[in-house]
């Protein structure tokens, strides 16, 4: 299989907090558009402080976080901002929606941070919830939607900006089994259509629906990086 140049490169990462010992132990990790990767790990190995390293949210002890040919760890608070506006989407277990707001401005809401022209940022937001199947709820506020449906609203939010990557912690975490079944479905789609998406997840149902690759992590080291041709029930 050939691979498209990579979205994320992570160089010997070490992370600390304190006299204990590292979250992350001279972690390498690369990850090429396309890709799905699964983060798999029992609690406390790692996965969370990855994921905000690839975010922006945190920064290593040592070592090097690229994305999409950005020096992550390099960047100010301000530089950071901006990157997770434009260059990444991040969808939460919890949806982190705003509920006074309806379906469609909870999605225009990065564009506008972005400074995108509204009527852009309009006809782009109407064409993702027509794609994700929630069109019909853009008046509606998302206290009023299933859990299913509002992970979908979180997912149009992530890709309002058209991000190279798609981050996902524990998207089915706080779902039932039936809205779980419909996120992996999306997912499983966008990756198809072409976006690279990394999942922290301890769901191996979705992890083994739309993952083209699972990386397991233990005491903060990666212990096992298994790719797949395709996802397993593709």
């Amino acid at each position: 299989m050939t691979l498209h140049p990579p979205v994320i490169a992570i160089h010997e990462v070490t992370r600390r907090y304190g006299e204990g010992p590292p979250a992350l132990t001279d972690v390498s990790l690369t990850v090429h558009a396309g890709e799905a990767v699964a983060v798999l790990g029992p609690s406390g190995s790692g996965k969370s402080t990855l994921l905000n390293l690839i975010a922006g949210l945190d920064r290593p002890s040592t070592g090097s976080v690229t994305v999409d040919g950005l020096r992550v760890d390099e960047l100010g608070e301000t530089r950071s901002a901006h990157y997770r506006r434009t260059r990444i989407g991040m969808v939460f277990q919890f949806f982190n929606l705003l509920d006074d707001l309806t379906v469609l401005d909870n999605v225009l809401l990065p564009a506008q941070l972005a400074g995108l022209p509204r009527a852009e940022a309009r006809r782009r937001a109407a064409g993702l919830l027509e794609h994700l199947g929630i069109d019909r709820h853009a008046a509606t506020h998302p206290g009023r939607l299933s859990g299913g449906e509002r992970q979908r609203v979180a997912v149009a939010r992530a890709l309002m900006n058209r991000p190279a990557l798609l981050l996902a912690d524990e998207p089915t975490g706080a779902l039932d089994s039936a809205s779980g079944e419909d996120v992996r479905e999306l997912l499983t789609e966008l990756n198809a259509a072409g976006q690279t998406v990394v999942l922290v997840t301890h769901d191996l149902n979705l992890a083994h629906a739309c993952a083209t690759r699972t990386v397991e992590l233990v005491d903060g080291r990666i212990v096992r990086d298994t790719r797949h041709a395709t996802a397993v029930t593709r």
